[in-house]
């Protein structure tokens, strides 16, 4: 061991305790049960086992556990975005991928192929950028990873700025924020508009934060650490006193917390919050969604002034074999083209086959980086999927790897646009566009949204 540090060997590490023990003492507090300390005993926290405690001090220790159950806060509202209630719905455990029979594979993909017929298969290229990045994009001291996080965060401005997103009295909801570098971005942009708020949502706590720097009086930071499924917008302080419209932004907002992030704006905050989580109302056809529209406008204007539509939505979408029915918000859209839970559940799984082929160039990206001490978003987000479940060894004969990728890249686009007619069907105009290169990264689809123009906030100044 190092001198003056905890003589513990780590098994788990391979190597010695880092902490500090107290003068005179071989081992740390955590570890100090390896040498007699006048009979004291530790023993591990009945809240959490990974840590120790003396056991004469369990109850002083279990009232400031950071473990312990935590008080909710006032916009926490059980399931509230979750969706599906019914559990009927929801299929039994369902037969890996790679144990599919070859005929099983072949009809999973005809009816793939028929619910696309008629989609738009290419999207448009909507690669942006935004002053208020270009000196850091500019910066030699960035290395590749820092470069490609910054040409993402860029264009995602960019694409906001084409929306007029951008702008006074607005509050910007960051999903699934991290370290809070989007906001952070939005806030550079935004350094000369007045009454802005950001509220950046995460679940876990999170070293490293950047929202913390910013002392700006007229835009505020405020980090809500509550999972997306319980959050309900309404009932958060700051919008409850401001009273501002929202812009619902993400970066590689995996999965289903996209879908809760869509259910989250669109339904508990539109709908002033009033406690029912309502199913999606069936699909109608385009000559109907301009009453819709007018509809929701009527219902806004009929209650109460608090009662504000989201400005706008521009979320990264990622990790589609992370979705789940139960929180899929266009469950009606499957349905119409005679798809349920049992097509989804493959059809995620097979979303993974459009980044597999790129793995190992993912690989070689990711072990660079680690080199120099970073991690690689690529690796994050588009390696999550194990090589077993994308099934690249089992389809050996079946599939090629372009053929793969074909259909992985269908299956995103067939989850997405269920998404699309969800926004669709409650009044907005929504799209989905390329906002990066794939050399930057394979999960490049961005996902806007703003209301009809009907539905539009007038910014609050």
């Amino acid at each position: 061991p190092v001198p003056g540090r905890c003589a513990y060997f780590v098994e788990r590490k391979k190597r010695f305790c880092k902490m500090t023990p107290a003068p005179g003492r071989r081992f740390c507090g955590e570890h100090g049960q390896q040498e007699e300390e006048n009979g004291r005993k530790r023993i591990p926290c009945p809240l959490d086992p990974k840590h120790t405690v003396y056991e004469d001090q369990l109850q002083k220790h279990l009232k400031k556990c950071n473990s312990r159950e935590k008080p909710k806060p006032v916009y926490f509202v059980q399931d509230i975005n979750a969706g599906l209630k019914d559990g009927a719905e929801i299929p039994e455990k369902q037969v890996p991928l790679s144990s599919l029979s070859k005929e099983d594979l072949e009809n999973l993909i005809i009816k793939l192929k028929k619910a696309s017929n008629g989609l738009e298969l290419h999207l448009e290229e909507q690669i942006l950028s935004h002053q208020a990045l270009q000196e850091a994009l500019n910066d030699p001291k960035n290395g590749e990873s820092a470069f490609k996080h910054l040409k993402q965060q860029a264009s995602i401005l960019g694409n906001m700025e084409k929306l007029h997103l951008l702008g006074p009295g607005r509050c910007f909801v960051e999903f699934g924020a991290g370290r809070g570098k989007l906001s952070h971005w939005v806030d550079v942009a935004l350094q000369n508009v007045e009454n802005v708020q950001f509220l950046l949502v995460e679940r876990a706590t999170t070293r490293f934060k950047v929202d913390g720097k910013h002392k700006r009086r007229d835009s505020m930071f405020e980090r809500l650490q509550v999972d997306i499924q319980h959050l309900c917008l309404k009932k958060v302080p700051i919008l409850e006193k401001k009273k501002l419209p929202v812009v619902g932004i993400g970066k590689h907002l995996c999965g289903a917390a996209t879908d809760l992030a869509l259910r989250c704006l669109v339904e508990s905050y539109t709908t002033c919050c009033d406690g029912e989580n309502e199913e999606p109302a069936p699909k109608r056809s385009r000559t109907d969604k301009k009453e819709v529209a007018s509809n929701n406008s009527a219902y806004n204007e009929s209650n109460n002034d608090d009662c504000k539509p989201v400005a706008g939505i521009v979320i990264a979408l990622c990790c589609h074999h992370k979705c789940d029915w139960t929180h899929y918000v266009g469950r009606e859209f499957f349905k119409s083209v005679g798809l349920g839970p049992v097509e989804f559940h493959y059809f995620q799984r097979m979303s993974s086959w459009a980044t597999c082929g790129m793995r190992e160039t993912t690989a070689k990206a990711s072990s660079s980086a680690e080199s120099d001490g970073r991690t690689n978003n690529t690796e994050e987000h588009e390696q999550a999927f194990s090589m077993t479940e994308s099934g690249s060894d089992t389809l050996q004969g079946i599939l090629s790897a372009e053929e793969r990728k074909e259909i992985g890249c269908l299956c995103k686009l067939l989850i997405d646009h269920g998404r699309i007619e969800y926004l669709q069907q409650r009044g907005y105009k929504a799209a989905l566009q390329y906002y990066t290169e794939p050399a930057v990264s394979l999960e490049n689809v961005l996902l806007t949204a703003v209301p009809s123009p009907s539905l539009t906030p007038e910014p609050t100044t």
